[in-house]
């Protein structure tokens, strides 16, 4: 059974005393203030069930408040587990009851469950808890995108390959789990395909590596074979009970490995064999988070991940959030994030300031008819001062005010773990990046309370 919080607290609670549980008591006091925050995440937790069956689990407010936990001290679920068994302090901020210590694959398994929309609202009823306050009006805002990284290793030829050899290797060696064994053949290629990008990795000759990753290839393809005699025999394989069920997850897993498989060698034909430039959108760049894009930040490194647009108010509030996939030109982004501005508020900010790859004649004419008074670009790219704002101190205003938001990803980053997402698959990436800005947006919150206590 599913509740949405305890209506009563034990009275052994703690009184917060350290300045990290300082911190917690005002973030708590906040989603005390903001009760409609659990009525998403209680929809997400019950699902499909009816909230009166099963077991007492963790209430809505419980994991809603263990998930900022872990973004806000930048924990893995085992750490989380053991703080919230250890620390009095954040037993108290999740509200845990006596005897209550939840392991970290259950920690894990509802905290999961939280939907993207369901973290994009909680920001939302976050930030009108603030304008309610008076510490945030939406009406100066500053726009910049960063690049978040997957969880995945430096992407090779070689090593795709060897991650697909390896991953349908082990497909196939689930397939004899079954009884009667399958009628397909495979011989396990993984200690050689390990030698050839040893080779590879360590050729000094153009020639030698050339001839090495034809090799490689070559064993792919044998591989593949493999797996498509293994889908053919799946299909028609008499299976009975729970085989039915893990017979038809197998072949859809070989299917999906294959798909991928196919490109991962198609791209190592063109790049290594025939020394094309294969752009960007066409490449894969991990066989097990394939929604990863690269991303292309000119001279400074490239990210394998995705784009995340932020934008900023006054009181270093993240306002909003936009993780997109792809990697789009920061001037086809300006004018759709101010629009969401729009929408939240009512009506555009009267003040924008946005990073130099936002800067377009176009993008200055929308924002000024759309209502926004001044709109400055780090960069000029070609405009005048004046065709942005009303004066050149307004610019230089807006133009550091725009630099505080360096600062606040920087923040996110460091501290709330937004330079990696360790979640995994493309759903799970965006929960990510809206848990760490929502336990950042209440940081910031708690900060700004006592600072005007």
């Amino acid at each position: 059974m599913r509740q949405k919080r305890k209506s009563q607290m034990n009275i052994f609670h703690a009184a917060y005393k350290q300045d990290i549980g300082k911190e917690l008591k005002v973030m708590s006091q906040i989603l005390d203030e903001t009760p409609k925050v659990l009525n998403r995440v209680f929809k997400d937790l019950i699902g499909t069930n009816k909230a009166d069956q099963g077991r007492l689990g963790m209430t809505a407010e419980q994991v809603l408040r263990a998930a900022i936990l872990k973004q806000h001290r930048n924990l893995t679920y085992e750490e989380l587990s053991f703080h919230l068994e250890d620390s009095q302090s954040f037993r108290a901020f999740a509200r845990m009851e006596m005897g209550q210590y939840p392991s970290g694959s259950t920690l894990q398994e509802n905290i999961k469950a939280l939907k993207e929309e369901t973290w994009e609202q909680v920001n939302r009823l976050v930030t009108g808890y603030a304008r309610e306050e008076g510490l945030e009006n939406g009406k100066k805002v500053r726009i910049d995108s960063t690049g978040v990284e997957s969880n995945i290793h430096y992407p090779t030829d070689a090593t795709l390959l060897q991650d697909g050899i390896r991953v349908i290797t082990r497909l196939l060696m689930d397939g004899y789990r079954l009884v009667p064994k399958p009628a397909y053949g495979f011989s396990d290629h993984t200690r050689v395909v390990k030698r050839r990008v040893l080779k590879i990795k360590n050729a000094k000759k153009p020639g030698e590596q050339k001839q090495t990753y034809k090799d490689l290839l070559q064993i792919a393809g044998t591989v593949r074979e493999y797996a498509l005699a293994a889908i053919s025999a799946l299909e028609i394989y008499p299976a009975e009970g729970e085989q039915i069920t893990f017979m038809a997850n197998l072949t859809e897993e070989l299917k999906r490995a294959i798909g991928l498989f196919d490109r991962m060698m198609d791209q190592t034909r063109r790049r290594v064999l025939r020394g094309e430039k294969v752009p960007a959108s066409e490449k894969v760049v991990s066989f097990f988070e394939d929604h990863t894009d690269i991303i292309d930040k000119g001279q400074r490194e490239i990210v394998y991940g995705h784009k995340v647009f932020l934008t900023g108010g006054k009181s270093g509030l993240i306002l909003d959030c936009l993780v997109v996939s792809g990697n789009p030109a920061d001037t086809d982004l300006f004018i759709p994030l101010l629009e969401r501005q729009k929408r939240r508020y009512g009506k555009p900010p009267r003040q924008t300031a946005a990073d130099g790859g936002f800067a377009s004649l176009d993008n200055l004419n929308q924002a000024k008819q759309m209502g926004v008074k001044d709109v400055s670009f780090s960069k000029k790219r070609g405009l005048s001062v004046l065709e942005m704002v009303r004066s050149l101190w307004v610019y230089k205003k807006l133009k550091n005010f725009r630099a505080g938001i360096e600062g606040n990803i920087s923040r996110l980053k460091r501290a709330f773990g937004l330079t990696r997402c360790i979640w995994r698959e493309w759903e799970g990436f965006k929960q990510y990046v809206w848990s760490a800005v929502v336990s950042y947006n209440l940081a910031v919150l708690a900060n700004l309370k006592a600072a005007n206590a």
